[in-house]
């Protein structure tokens, strides 16, 4: 049985970032650096990534939007300093803009393992994400949860695309990230699963398969979390400022606390073919919000800002219910206004070339 759902659920964020040479602009493996020399408690809770050429800077559990985003200045603005001190730019790209030099991964036996059992895309060049966490209850409400978010977080990809420029060129994708990740095996999105055992049995034949190589792989874009009591949402690009973390963060907050609600009072979750929600992700990673999206419900292309302005009025109660409805309103006024991160980048290129738009993005990291 799932225990009652508090009124309020829990959030925590994960960012991921690239160290840069501020010169060239390529990747340097200086994270060692970066993480010995941040202050308690944010050195406590960051953590070493796959390449050394990136940092993974975590917040605690947070219950108020304003926690969270004083949390996250905190961590950019320490990231950044100790970065500077080590020669580097601590920047929210999403992915490597120039180029990778130093392919192997950090000096870490679970990594060098990943390596030897994934092969040659082990060896893509570093991308990064924005990962968020919200408390949930218990397993089997989780794996109800990521079920129903699966039409859901194509918009979200798009929200938060931010990572159109790979190795010096401009893709013509808004999330390069996601493109390039879609090589992975259990990676992209999560499959239709009703309970707890089911996950168990799908994730216990993927690792006897070799396809994955343990139960940590399980890397779709939602999951239980392998680590604390939370539905993990892993689809976003690690976002430019920290106001644009808050904004995705509650969203997905207000789409979790839904989709729980609905599933701890028996609803089902609709089944959407595979295909149809496979093709709204490529749409979302290839378009952002500049376009249409597919709705994988209904199976046809809508305006994108429909598809937020739909999304934000099904998970209106949620949002009022933890304060975040005038947060989330004045944030999609802003990236309608302004552009995604995706979007923004493109004119940055376009105006400055590519050393001018990383500087930029090195810079708005802390605003």
């Amino acid at each position: 049985m799932t225990a009652a759902l508090p009124d309020r659920l829990t959030v925590g964020v994960e960012e991921e970032f690239l160290l840069l040479d501020p010169g060239t602009g390529e990747n340097i493996p200086v994270a060692e650096k970066v993480l010995a020399g941040l202050p308690e408690p944010i050195r406590r809770r960051s953590r070493r990534e796959f390449r050394p050429s990136m940092v993974e800077l975590v917040t605690d559990v947070c219950t108020e939007a304003g926690e969270l985003t004083g949390q996250l200045l905190a961590n950019r603005r320490a990231g950044a300093e100790t970065a500077s001190a080590a020669g580097a730019a601590l920047t929210p790209a999403g992915a490597t803009p120039v180029a990778e030099r130093f392919p192997e991964p950090a000096d870490d036996p679970r990594f060098r393992a990943i390596t030897g059992h994934y092969g040659p895309i082990a060896g893509d060049p570093s991308v990064c994400g924005c990962h968020v966490h919200v408390g949930v209850p218990d397993e089997e409400l989780a794996v109800r949860v990521c079920t129903r978010l699966r039409g859901d977080l194509p918009v979200i990809q798009a929200l938060a695309a931010n990572s159109p420029v790979f190795e010096g060129a401009d893709t013509g994708c808004a999330s390069w990230r996601c493109v390039q990740l879609d090589r992975w095996p259990s990676l992209g999105a999560w499959p239709h699963l009703e309970s707890a055992s089911d996950y168990r049995r799908t994730v216990d034949a993927l690792i006897a398969s070799g396809a994955m190589m343990d139960d940590t792989m399980v890397l779709w874009w939602a999951r239980p979390s392998a680590s604390f009591p939370t539905v993990e949402v892993r689809i976003a690009d690690v976002c430019p400022r920290a106001a644009d973390t808050v904004l995705v963060a509650a969203l997905i907050r207000g789409l979790v606390d839904t989709a729980a609600r609905a599933a701890a009072d028996g609803r089902s979750a609709p089944e959407l073919p595979d295909a149809l929600v496979g093709a709204a992700h490529w749409n979302a990673a290839r378009t952002g919000l500049d376009g249409t999206l597919l709705d994988p419900v209904t199976g046809r292309a809508r305006p994108a800002w429909d598809a937020v302005a739909e999304l934000v009025d099904r998970i209106g109660p949620a949002l009022r219910r933890h304060g975040d409805l005038d947060l989330v309103t004045a944030g999609l006024d802003r990236v309608r206004r302004e552009g995604t991160g995706a979007a923004r980048q493109r004119r940055l290129l376009a105006a400055t070339g590519l050393p001018g738009t990383l500087a930029r993005l090195a810079a708005e990291a802390t605003d």
